[in-house]
């Protein structure tokens, strides 16, 4: 599956009762998604995003907001001047879920660089 093909997909409501994704499954999809990581805890993904100044990192901020709203998926922000840290996770499994990825490769076609 391409980053395209990600972004393009809708999000499917999770409450849990489904299996969080597999090693396999997250390394195959990982390299799809530009600048993100897998987190310390090899459940969640997370990438630093860098901006000019405080209005462009809080216009990303919004942006990303509103997307997360229309997905009904939402992911824990660290924001700063000129910077802005997103990490998902899908809570309801205790670990990733294509949800994140999809949201991930939507937040990469939001981001327009500094």
């Amino acid at each position: 599956m391409s980053v395209c093909d990600l972004s393009q997909k809708k999000c499917k409501p999770c409450e849990g009762g489904v299996p969080p994704m597999t090693e396999s499954e997250i390394v195959s999809l990982l390299p799809t998604l530009v600048g993100w990581g897998l987190g310390a805890d090899k459940k969640s993904i997370v990438r630093m995003f860098k901006f000019d100044d405080f209005e462009k990192t809080m216009k990303f901020v919004n942006a990303v907001a509103a997307m997360a709203t229309v997905e009904g998926h939402h992911p824990d922000l660290r924001v700063g001047y000129n910077y802005c840290e997103v990490l998902y996770t899908t809570h309801a499994i205790g670990g990733l879920s294509e949800n994140d990825f999809i949201c991930a490769a939507k937040v990469n076609d939001i981001y327009s660089g500094p």
